[in-house]
C-alpha cells in the first residue's frame, strides 16, 4: 500500500488571520498552493490542513457551513511525539490567539491509560487536540 495523505478542508472567517494562526504554530504555509480564497498548510509530509473561505468552502457540498464558533463539528486528534511536544504546540497555539479548553476528568481518565493530551480551539473554534500516547502503558 502506498502512503496516504490528509488534507483537513476548514472554513475560516478571515483567511490571512488562520494563515498567521497555523504559521506560528510552526506549520508551513505552502505558496504554490495560495490564493484568495485558500491556502495549504503543511504539518508534515503527510498531512496538510487547507483553509478555505467560508464562500469558497461551500462550493465543495450542498450542505451549510457548521457555526464552529458555537458548537464541535469535529476533533482533530493530532499524535506526537512527547509531552513537551503536546505542551509546546498548544503553547505557541494560545500564544497565537487560541483558546484552550480543561477538561480535569478527561486528563485524570487519560493518565490512567497513559494517555497525556491538550485541547485548543483556533480563531474559527475548530477543535485541536494534540496527544502523546505511551502505547506500553495503555495495552
Amino acid at each position: 500500500m502506498s502512503s496516504a495523505m490528509i488534507f483537513i478542508n476548514l472554513p475560516v472567517a478571515d483567511l490571512n488571520r488562520s494563515k498567521n494562526f497555523y504559521a506560528a504554530l510552526g506549520w508551513k504555509v505552502d505558496q504554490e498552493f495560495i490564493d484568495d480564497s485558500a491556502a495549504c498548510i503543511v504539518v508534515d509530509d503527510n498531512i496538510c490542513v487547507m483553509l478555505l473561505t467560508r464562500d469558497y468552502f461551500t462550493t465543495f457540498g450542498k450542505r451549510p457551513v457548521a457555526d464552529t464558533i458555537g458548537t464541535v463539528g469535529a476533533c482533530y486528534g493530532l499524535a506526537l511525539g512527547s509531552v513537551e511536544e503536546v505542551d509546546g504546540l498548544t503553547v505557541a497555539a494560545l500564544a497565537a490567539g487560541a483558546v484552550e479548553e480543561v477538561d480535569e476528568d478527561k486528563r485524570a481518565q487519560e493518565a490512567r491509560v497513559g494517555m497525556y493530551s491538550r485541547t485548543f480551539l483556533d480563531p474559527d473554534g475548530h477543535q485541536w487536540e494534540p496527544f502523546r500516547m505511551d502505547c506500553a502503558k495503555g495495552s
